[in-house]
């Protein structure tokens, strides 16, 4: 047989021409490769299989063979591991499987269906087919991957630039914001010169505020007068609420944030508005104007801080007793003139105070009714030694006022004329504090100077004076005890009213009839004459003990 003859057996037998099928396979390539996508690639090679001459074939490309839904088909390729093989399915036809090679990574099966077995060529026809295909479909993967990534290139491009053009705005605007702020700190205009350049930056009133809503400093029109004092609950609950939130916090038509360098609010900083008008850019200079007024408010702080240390330091020294010319030498460094009349303060408030709170509102007393004082805190107490004669009345109705109740008390010293005598009148002003904390009225004033008697018998042992007490009020007791009755109420009133009638009527609220009646009472059961000299300055010093052992004095405010 010819050289001919043979191949036309071969073609025949084969069913196609291997010629024309390789020329086939080279097209087919160029049009693989010539940049259609996955979907295209796959019909490309299903095509081919199944337009091959002579052949009744089908193909099927399983790029996943895990999500074909034919399970016996998945099962026999999954079981060929990646290699090329014959499977079989319950419908009798015959099925090629050509594996889609992709370096190390398997990427699924070309499976071809004929009623036929496959000629050699056919097989190797379709193994290069399967090589083929999945070179194309890896590049394809990879041109679209660098599709995808030149597009998201060219959109964070133009974003980077949106971001920039944005950013070089923003850093304008926070440069020209930190450029004033910080010309306010060198010109030395402190709290109100931030407050000034906050209503240049923003157009908007500005108010700083202490922590107790008091007004430091306002810059723009409208200022309220007198300024309006918020409750006190109110101010404590709106401080918590923006300690927790952070930032600036809208409260009705105010703007504000906390002034808060370390962990401590020492002031608020606000705008007024009530329009809402504020925006970004007025929140951002509002909280950078707050951070610097938190270094000029800390700064204060820090020199007050080492000042009242000094100043502690000193007092204290003072009311345990020190050398008088030391004393005068760092008063007057601390900028405070010891020589002259001085009256030692003790302060005692709610048990729930913080000792820095009732400093604080002490100092602010001081100032506002242009006192001249050192100020200390001791345990649970604090301390002044007040220069000239104290309105103490008045300094407790300041300091109720700042720290938002009245339960507070004040115990005054005698008056001192060198530092020798300040222990002393320390000693006298927490004897008169610790008389009025244990009177009926625990809240309020008391000076030693007017404790009359009491002075004496507040020191003095408490068994003994209850003995006198009982020797000459315990009939009185008794019977007040029994009959529920308030007949030693009476007499030391009537005593203190110095016998007057009408005065201890009065001061009673009862008729003079009725105070005739009850001390007559008071004569029958005591035995007691009460015209008699010695029998009323007894009496009345027993009754003024009885006071003091109950814990029911009340000194003049």
């Amino acid at each position: 047989m010819s050289d001919s003859n043979a191949g036309q057996e071969e073609q025949t037998e084969g069913g196609s021409d291997p010629l024309s099928d390789v020329y086939g396979l080279l097209g087919l390539s160029s049009m693989m490769f010539d940049g259609p996508d996955r979907e295209e690639i796959i019909r490309l090679a299903t095509t081919f299989v199944s337009s091959m001459p002579g052949l009744d074939m089908r193909a099927t490309l399983l790029t996943d063979v895990t999500r074909t839904s034919n399970d016996s088909l998945t099962h026999q390729l999954l079981a060929l591991d990646g290699d090329d093989g014959q499977v079989q399915l319950t419908d009798g036809r015959l099925r090629w499987a050509f594996h889609l090679r992709r370096a190390a990574e398997s990427t699924g099966y070309l499976v071809a269906e004929t009623d036929r077995q496959l000629t050699d060529n056919e097989r190797s026809l379709l193994t290069a087919l399967a090589q083929q295909t999945s070179v194309a479909l890896a590049e394809a993967d990879h041109q679209r991957r660098e599709r995808e990534y030149a597009a998201e290139l060219s959109k964070l491009t133009e974003e980077k630039a949106d971001v920039h053009a944005r950013l070089t705005s923003e850093l304008r605007r926070q440069r020209m914001i930190h450029e004033v702020l910080a010309s306010a700190s060198k010109s030395r205009d402190g709290e109100a010169g931030i407050a000034q350049i906050l209503h240049g930056l923003t157009g908007l009133p500005v108010a700083v505020e202490d922590r107790f809503g008091n007004l430091r400093a306002w810059a723009g029109p409208n200022r309220p007068d007198p300024y309006p004092k918020v409750d006190p609950r109110r101010r404590r609950e709106a401080l918590q609420h923006a300690t927790g939130h952070g930032g600036a916090i809208r409260d009705r038509a105010r703007l504000f944030v906390l002034v808060q360098p370390r962990t401590d609010v020492i002031g608020v900083l606000a705008l007024i508005d009530p329009e809402r008008a504020a925006g970004e850019y007025e929140v951002f200079a509002l909280e950078h104007s707050a951070m610097a007024l938190a270094l000029e408010l800390s700064h204060r702080q820090n020199l007050a801080e080492a000042e009242l240390r000094l100043c502690r330091d000193l007092v204290d020294d003072l009311v345990s007793g020190t050398d008088e010319q030391s004393a005068y030498l760092r008063s007057e460094a601390l900028g405070h003139d010891l020589h002259g009349v001085h009256h030692v303060l003790a302060i005692r408030w709610s048990t729930n105070t913080k000792e820095d709170s009732l400093i604080q509102a002490l100092m602010r007393a001081i100032t506002q009714l242009n006192l001249t004082a050192l100020v200390t805190r001791r345990t649970g107490m604090a301390v002044a030694l007040v220069r000239g004669h104290p309105p103490s009345v008045a300094i407790h109705r300041v300091i109720s006022q700042q720290m938002g109740n009245l339960i507070g008390a004040i115990g005054v010293g005698g008056k001192c004329e060198t530092p020798s005598e300040f222990p002393r009148s320390f000693t006298e002003a927490i004897r008169a504090l610790d008389i009025r904390l244990r009177s009926r009225s625990p809240h309020g004033v008391t000076r030693f100077d007017e404790l009359g008697v009491m002075r004496i018998l507040h020191n003095e042992d408490e068994t003994e004076i209850r003995t006198f007490v009982m020797e000459w009020l315990g009939q009185l007791l008794d019977y007040d005890g029994r009959r529920r009755t308030d007949l030693v109420h009476t007499l030391s009133h009537y005593l203190d009213c110095g016998g007057n009638y009408d005065e201890t009527a009065a001061t009673l609220l009862i008729h003079r009839s009725t105070l005739r009646h009850r001390l007559q009472r008071i004569r029958d059961i005591s035995g007691l004459d009460l015209s008699n000299v010695d029998n009323r300055l007894n009496l009345h010093v027993a009754t003024r003990a009885w006071q003091v052992l109950e814990g029911s004095v009340v000194q003049p405010q």
